[in-house]
C-alpha cells in the first residue's frame, strides 16, 4: 500500500514563520498546501518556479571614493536631523512594496 504523506520539516527564524503564516491565514491557505503546491510547480517545471536572483543593489567595492562619501554624509544628515525610519517602520515600508 503507497503512502499517502510524508513529513517536511525545515529550521527557519520564528518572525518570518509567524510573518508568512499570518499571510497565508489571510488568504485561508494552509502550510501543507502551498508546500504540497510548490513541490508539484518544481516537479512541473523542472526547478525552482520563481527567480533566486539577487538584486543588483550598490555595494561599496563598485563606487567611487566620492560616491560612497555623499552616500555616507546624506545618510549621517539623515540621522542627525531624524530624518530616517526605524527598523520596525523601513520594514513595514519594504511589506507594503511587496
Amino acid at each position: 500500500m503507497a503512502t499517502k504523506s510524508a513529513n517536511v520539516t525545515a529550521r527557519i527564524q520564528p518572525e518570518i514563520k509567524q510573518q508568512a503564516e499570518a499571510v497565508l491565514e489571510k488568504i485561508g491557505l494552509p502550510v501543507s498546501v502551498l508546500i504540497d503546491t510548490l513541490y508539484r510547480q518544481i516537479i512541473m517545471t523542472g526547478g525552482v518556479p520563481y527567480s533566486l536572483t539577487v538584486p543588483k543593489l550598490p555595494t561599496r567595492d563598485s563606487l567611487t571614493d566620492e560616491q560612497f562619501n555623499t552616500m555616507m554624509e546624506k545618510g549621517y544628515h539623515q540621522a542627525k536631523s531624524d530624518e530616517g525610519l526605524s527598523v520596525e517602520d523601513a520594514f513595514a515600508k519594504n511589506r507594503q512594496i511587496h
